[in-house]
């Protein structure tokens, strides 16, 4: 089965809510690149997530806009397989827990 960008992040909003949290989806008008959702969960623990086809590389105005909000010390995950948002569950409840 080919995993799809579309179907990796439907995987992940439900894992998301699964777990408590809530995964925005993330827009921000004449602010091309920024990532994919916004990430929450209880306890303060906020993450960016940019999400891919398997393989998939972020484009150079995404680049630019990931390297701004590390700059700022939030964290941005990119993730593009459904192993890759299991880990990024299992982080981020490490983190809450």
């Amino acid at each position: 089965m080919i995993e799809r960008e579309r179907d990796i992040e439907k995987y992940l909003v439900k894992q998301v809510k699964k777990h408590g949290g809530i995964a925005y989806k993330f827009t921000s008008p004449g602010n091309a690149g920024v990532p994919d959702r916004l990430v929450l969960f209880p306890r303060g623990v906020v993450a960016f997530v940019e999400l891919k086809a398997p393989g998939e590389k972020t484009s150079a105005i995404q680049d630019r806009q990931i390297a701004r909000i590390k700059k700022l010390d939030f964290n941005v995950h990119i993730l593009d397989s459904y192993w890759e948002v299991d880990c990024f569950i299992t982080e981020i409840l490490d983190a809450v827990l």
